[in-house]
């Protein structure tokens, strides 16, 4: 099997993973966002811990504690990703499973305009024509329904945010987890603390299957962030761009035919007007790696 082709299988792993996670993450809809957040956290830092003590990798953790710019940027991220984390949650939990695909589906073009505005990017013709199509999708969600998709474009503009700043940290994803839910785990652990307490808490106290997702959170999250870092550094950026879709794609799946959530004119009308904006941005960005590539050969 060749590096691409490990890299593709990895990378679509990943995606499938993340695009599925409702149905895995719907059984506990009995359950708070907040305690499912915190269990996510608790078992994704002691999985990750393990993981890479039987790599030989705690003297990355180490040497990045010990590093105070590293330290503030992750504890930023760690902010961003547990509050996206949190509204994904609530949203799955609640019945809300199209909008938060589609905040994943706007997550690309907001990356474009964080470049624009923070990093003095330019857009080509194309990309602005696609900004402006998701933009007037959104409007046009909005004017429908009177209200601003906000999951949707709290999970975009946070994913954003998260994966920017992440691109000025020197460290790898699988350390960089650990550091996050490290900063994390005294709020996690207090809250589940309370919630032991507070006679509320569900690990132990419920069914052996709801025991069983809650613990099961931190390896999902970890295996598909580890698989995901190992297919984006084989694969060329572009076909990573295009694989991407596939994880909201799932998503909108899952909320149609699982979980029945209606899928009526106003909203078919608002997921046109993204996707159209996604074909021109994915088209020319392909367009352009192929030419980059003719011209290299």
């Amino acid at each position: 099997m060749t590096t691409n082709r490990q890299g593709f299988t990895a990378t679509v792993l990943a995606f499938t993973i993340w695009g599925v996670l409702p149905l895995y993450l719907h059984p506990l809809h009995q359950l708070s966002a907040a305690q499912v957040i915190a269990n996510r956290v608790v078992w994704s830092f002691l999985f990750v811990l393990g993981w890479m003590a039987l790599r030989g990798e705690l003297g990355t953790l180490r040497a990045a504690l010990t590093d105070r710019g590293v330290l503030w940027r992750l504890a930023v991220t760690a902010t961003l990703i547990s509050s996206n984390w949190f509204v994904y949650v609530w949203a799955v939990l609640n019945g809300h499973v199209l909008d938060s695909s589609l905040g994943y589906f706007i997550n690309p073009l907001v990356n474009v305009l964080l470049g624009v505005v923070l990093l003095s990017e330019r857009l080509s013709p194309a990309q602005w024509t696609a900004v402006g199509i998701a933009a007037a999708g959104v409007a046009y969600l909005t004017a429908a329904s009177g209200s601003l998709p906000w999951i949707s474009l709290i999970l975009a503009v946070t994913f954003a945010f998260y994966g920017l700043i992440r691109k000025l940290v020197k460290i790898e994803s699988l350390p960089s987890l650990g550091i996050e839910t490290l900063l994390l785990l005294p709020f996690a652990a207090c809250y589940l603390l309370w919630c032991e307490h507070a006679g509320i808490g569900a690990l132990g106290h419920t069914s052996t299957a709801t025991t069983a997702l809650l613990i099961g959170s931190g390896p999902v999250t970890a295996i598909a962030l580890f698989l995901f870092a190992y297919g984006a550094r084989r694969l060329p950026f572009s076909m990573v761009g295009i694989l991407q879709y596939l994880a909201p794609t799932l998503q909108l799946a899952c909320g149609v035919f699982a979980f029945h959530e209606r899928f009526g004119r106003t909203r078919a009308i608002g997921f046109v007007f993204i996707w159209t904006a996604l074909i021109i941005y994915a088209g020319e960005g392909l367009w352009l790696a192929r030419k980059q590539q003719r011209a290299y050969a």
